[in-house]
């Protein structure tokens, strides 16, 4: 009898979001350290277009050259998936719950199959341009994230939400963290017929497959009512008599100052991230893939050093104070990035940045509040869609900036970074000079939902 509990017990939590969430961040992290060693192995010794026998013998024309990869690449990424997301966030919200995860992990699976290709078969890097246009079709991170996000929330209750949404972060990060730690070992394994990186990418292909298998046969999907439901004010007013009209009101200023401190953010955060990996590969970090891998491990111990920290500082502070903290940790590690010269200087910035991705998460998760269960999914999938729009301002403005200060300084783009979370700031601070109670609530975070970055 015991033994029948256990298995059912363990089968359960294979139908559970989490194993999907493991599965796919493993081969991603596996998938982003190939891409960009397969890019750099590119761009070396390269010639210019349109220039002949000009060869990439200096280590600034070489930056260039992958920072306008990563620059288009990262443009279609962002861009591609804008409508997609939205029909996918409305089919889920109509009762197709499955959509917006299932889809976006055909495009994960296709991504890694045409990279190995690209590997293989010696085609060109620009292949991956077509790639990346798929992908975002298929929604993209924009679609899969919000759709693992709301059926993580639907499928906890109120009490619990929070806890569950900092859980799927947490294996996020410690799947991105183990993924990411092995990536550069794996990508150096090769013999006299396979190639670097073929290793590495087939054991990514294997676990988008394994991904899709788990969405598409074992992930459990709890369906809702279709029910509107009341809106829990973020700001509740002591007074008993308040019209409704009044909390929507305040719910929409909320909903704005919530959606103005996410893109402010998230533009310090994506544009930063869109440099660091280029940044890594120069002089006088000159990194090779094991240590491109352990940079990119360090990146998500701040996804376990996030999921401690809001679970420890929650108890004794309200989640308006929580993401300020993230933000101002994120802001002072970034800026001493702006003056790293050595691998060991690299890893004392990133750890000052110990509990950066506090503030996405939490900003999530009040916005959740805000609207019916029936609108979650639309309104997270509106929030990611805002943060691809600011994208497409911050990565070629990052990437042109960091292009012409490589001569005198390649760091001014990170304290450009650091100004930004300053001001991102700002509205978060107006949220919480807002309350109308003198006493700022200790567990708002713990009955609401509780993500990446980037990342590039």
């Amino acid at each position: 009898m015991a033994t029948r509990s256990l298995r059912g017990s363990a089968f359960g939590v294979l139908r559970r979001v989490e194993p999907l969430v493991v599965l796919q961040q493993l081969g991603t992290s596996l998938f982003n350290t190939a891409l960009l060693m397969v890019v750099k192995d590119r761009f070396t010794n390269a010639t210019f277009p349109g220039t002949a026998d000009t060869r990439f013998s200096g280590e600034d024309e070489q930056q260039r050259a992958m920072s306008d990869f990563y620059l288009v690449n990262n443009l279609i990424v962002q861009l591609t998936p804008i409508v997609p997301a939205l029909l996918l966030a409305k089919a889920g919200d109509r009762g197709w719950r499955r959509a917006p995860v299932l889809v976006p992990l055909c495009g994960y699976l296709l991504s890694s199959v045409t990279l190995l290709q690209v590997v293989l078969l010696q085609l060109p890097i620009q292949v991956m341009f077509g790639s990346a246009a798929l992908f975002g079709i298929s929604g993209g991170f924009c679609a899969y994230w919000p759709g693992v996000m709301t059926l993580a929330s639907l499928g906890s209750d109120a009490e619990n939400r929070s806890k569950v949404m900092m859980r799927v972060e947490l294996m996020y990060g410690a799947a991105g963290l183990l993924g990411s730690l092995l990536s550069g070992h794996v990508f150096l394994l090769y013999s006299s017929s396979v190639r670097h990186g073929t290793v590495l990418l087939c054991v990514c292909t294997l676990l988008h497959l394994l991904g899709l298998t788990h969405a598409a046969v074992l992930l459990q999907v709890k369906q809702v009512s279709s029910e509107p439901e009341e809106c829990s004010p973020l700001l509740p007013d002591s007074s008993a008599g308040v019209p409704a009209e009044t909390f929507k009101r305040k719910n929409m200023v909320n909903v704005v100052l919530l959606f103005s401190a996410a893109i402010l953010y998230g533009s310090s955060v994506g544009g930063a991230m869109e440099i660091l990996g280029v940044f890594v590969m120069k002089e006088p970090l000159n990194w090779n893939a094991a240590q491109v891998g352990y940079g990119n491990a360090a990146g998500f111990v701040i996804f376990l050093s996030s999921y401690l920290g809001a679970i420890a500082f929650r108890r004794c502070v309200c989640d308006v104070t929580l993401i300020l903290f993230g933000m101002l940790s994120f802001a002072c590690g970034i800026y001493f990035m702006s003056f790293v010269t050595a691998s060991y200087m690299f890893y004392l910035a990133r750890s000052l940045s110990l509990f950066a991705l506090i503030p996405l998460p939490t900003i999530r998760s009040l916005l959740s509040q805000q609207v019916p269960t029936s609108l979650c999914g639309i309104t997270l999938t509106a929030l990611q869609l805002a943060l691809r729009f600011g994208a497409l301002v911050y990565i070629p403005a990052f990437t042109k900036l960091y292009q012409r200060t490589l001569g005198w300084f390649p760091g001014f783009v990170f304290t450009l970074s650091s100004i930004l979370a300053v001001l991102g700031m700002i509205p978060i601070s107006v949220v919480g000079c807002r309350r109308s109670q003198p006493r700022c609530p200790k567990e708002i975070g713990t009955t609401v939902e509780t993500r990446h970055l980037e990342e590039n």
